[in-house]
C-alpha cells in the first residue's frame, strides 16, 4: 500500500500549484498517453458516484497499464473498486460505501480482499468524504464538522479522526483531514480541447475534486469548440487551468451511465454480479476478457455489444431535458 501522506502542508500545495502549466493550450491526448500521467503509488480520485459518470475508460487504461500501489478515493465506489483490487492496481480504497449498486448488494470482491487482509477499505461518512475534498480544494489542512461524532464509522476510522474543542462555543468538533489527490479522473459530457468542461445532471463532488487535485485527467463524450463552450458559460463547471489532459472517449463510462447520453448497461452489470460471486476467479476472468484482451476502447465496446450500446443510448436520451 502507498504510505504517502494524504494531507499536504500548505507550502507544498502552493509549490505544486505554482509549478503547474495553467496556460490556455490544447491538451488532447490518447487514453494510453493520459495513463502515463499517473505514477505508481499515486493517490487517484475518481469522479462521479456509484454507477454514475464513472470514468471507466481511464480506469480501464490504468489497469491495462499495470499500475501499482494506487490509493483510490471516491464518494461511493462501485465495480471499479473491485477491479482495482483484483488487478493489483490498488490495495487501499477511501470511500463512504463500497458496492456494485443497491440492486446487487455489498461487493463480494471487496469483502474477500478486506476480510483476508489483502487490501484496505477505509470508510468515512458520505458527508465527510465531500468535506475532505472541499478542504483540499480550499487549500486548508482540515475541515471542522459534526459528521461522524458518536458513530460506529467514526470509531472504525480510529486515530485518523481528530477532535478539538471549538474556541467559540466550547463544543467538541471533528477535524476531517483534507484530501489532495495526486490525480483526479473525471468524465464529462463535453469539453473543449483546452479542458473547459461542462456537466449535465448531478455534479457529485467533481468540482471540489478537480480543484483539490494536483493533476486532472478529463475524459469526455465529445470534444466541442471553444466557441460552443462560450455560448453557455454558466454550464462550465471545471475550468481549463485545473486540467492537464483531455481524452475523447465516447461511452467512456460504460457499463456505467452518463446522464443524458446513456443509461447503465444493466444486463452487463448483472453478468458481472454473477461472475463475481466467485470473488477470486470471477474478477480475474472478467479482467482478462474485457480489459486485457481488447486492443483498444472501441474493441472493448464491441465486447459489450452493439445492441447493448444502442439500448443504453436510447434509454439515456429519453431522460434528458431538452
Amino acid at each position: 500500500m502507498s504510505t504517502k501522506p494524504l494531507v499536504k502542508p500548505y507550502e507544498a500545495l502552493r509549490r505544486e500549484t505554482l509549478a503547474r502549466d495553467r496556460g490556455l493550450r490544447e491538451k488532447v491526448v490518447s487514453l494510453d498517453e493520459a495513463a502515463r500521467l499517473v505514477k505508481d503509488g499515486d493517490h487517484v480520485a475518481i469522479g462521479g458516484c456509484t454507477v454514475s459518470r464513472t470514468p471507466m475508460a481511464m480506469v480501464w487504461s490504468l489497469i491495462r497499464a499495470r499500475k501499482k500501489s494506487l490509493t483510490i478515493s471516491r464518494s461511493i465506489t462501485s465495480t471499479e473498486g473491485d477491479l482495482f483490487f483484483a488487478s493489483g492496481a490498488s490495495q487501499h480504497v477511501i470511500t463512504s460505501w463500497f458496492t456494485q449498486g443497491i440492486v446487487w448488494g455489498v461487493s463480494k470482491v471487496m469483502r474477500h480482499y478486506t476480510e483476508n487482509k489483502l487490501a484496505r477499505f477505509e470508510e468515512w461518512s458520505h458527508m465527510s468524504i465531500g468535506l475532505r475534498y472541499r478542504a483540499g480544494a480550499m487549500g486548508i489542512p482540515f475541515m471542522p464538522s459534526r459528521s461522524m461524532i458518536g458513530s460506529g464509522v467514526g470509531q472504525l476510522v480510529g486515530s485518523d479522526l481528530k477532535t478539538m474543542t471549538c474556541p467559540f462555543t466550547g463544543e467538541q468538533i471533528v477535524l476531517l483531514p483534507a484530501l489532495n489527490p495526486d490525480v483526479a479522473l473525471i468524465h464529462v459530457q463535453r469539453c473543449d480541447a483546452y479542458g473547459n468542461a461542462q456537466l449535465d445532471g448531478l455534479q457529485f463532488m467533481d468540482i471540489d475534486i478537480a480543484m483539490a487535485a494536483n493533476r486532472v485527467i478529463l475524459t469526455t463524450e465529445r470534444i466541442v469548440s471553444n466557441d460552443q463552450i462560450r455560448r453557455t458559460p454558466d454550464q462550465t463547471r471545471i475550468p481549463f487551468f485545473t486540467v492537464d489532459a483531455v481524452v475523447e472517449a465516447p461511452f467512456g463510462c460504460a457499463p456505467h451511465e452518463c446522464y443524458g447520453v446513456y443509461e447503465p448497461f444493466f444486463e452487463h452489470l448483472d453478468h458481472y454480479a454473477e461472475v463475481s460471486k466467485d470473488p477470486v476467479k470471477g474478477p480475474q476472468k472478467y479482467l482478462e476478457e474485457y480489459y486485457y484482451e481488447p486492443r483498444g476502447w472501441p474493441q472493448y465496446l464491441e465486447k459489450l455489444g452493439m445492441e447493448a450500446v444502442l439500448d443504453a443510448s436510447r434509454r439515456g436520451r429519453s431522460v434528458h431535458n431538452d
